[in-house]
């Protein structure tokens, strides 16, 4: 018998205390972050039915569960992840590494042309430990998250990223709320006390600050 380590104990004695793990499991969803997209949209109701949205980083689906639910048959949900992702009814799923062009492509091919009205990203770097490292990745995740949504985003759609309190995220600020109406920040109840992890929410998209699509 395999003998686990002592983090892998902690991690899944950690599981098995999580009301939310137990609730997700109770009520259908694939993950527990499907809480934190849960209560941010309580409070800033960015969810209607018929949006077109893009879920980023979406695997293992818990977000796109959501999203499907919420702009139900006359909407439209594209979720990318470079993990494999179960099907979601009502999802267009993209397997590839969101730093690449190829997978930008399939999403762009995706919405023929047309504009989202929100964008999603959970996506956090492999993380390594070292905050030197991780948070420059982190931030940079959250850069190339924000100029796409520049890029597909309809006038005032609305752009929602996880960030990780540290070096560059002040400047992530800023320049969304030089793209943006308004900008808060959230940490879901839901999101584990010990996390740096926020999410910036950003809603009102300024057509003065779009990009032009690549290709």
């Amino acid at each position: 018998m395999a003998v686990r380590s002592k983090s892998s104990q902690r991690w899944l004695e950690r599981q098995r205390r999580d009301p939310y793990v137990k609730q997700a499991q109770s009520e259908g969803y694939r993950s527990r972050a499907a809480y934190k997209f849960l209560e941010i949209d309580a409070k800033d109701r960015l969810l209607r039915p018929g949006m077109r949205v893009l879920d980023l980083g979406a695997a293992p689906g818990g977000w796109s569960q959501v999203l499907a639910a919420g702009v139900g048959s006359r909407g439209q949900v594209i979720a990318l992840d470079l993990l494999p992702m179960d099907p979601v009814p009502g999802v267009v799923f993209i397997q590839g590494d969101f730093t690449e062009d190829e997978p930008l492509e399939r999403i762009h091919a995706a919405l023929n042309g047309e504009f989202v009205d929100l964008v999603l990203s959970d996506m956090a770097p492999n993380i390594s430990g070292m905050r030197a490292v991780d948070q420059p990745r982190s931030v940079h995740l959250c850069e190339l998250a924000l100029d796409l949504a520049t890029r597909v985003l309809q006038s005032g759609g609305h752009l929602v990223i996880k960030a990780f309190h540290g070096e560059g995220f002040d400047q992530l600020v800023r320049e969304l709320r030089r793209c943006f109406e308004r900008v808060v920040t959230r940490k879901p109840d839901a999101s584990r006390a010990n996390s740096r992890e926020t999410y910036l929410v950003a809603t009102g998209f300024r057509s003065a600050c779009r990009s032009p699509v690549r290709g």
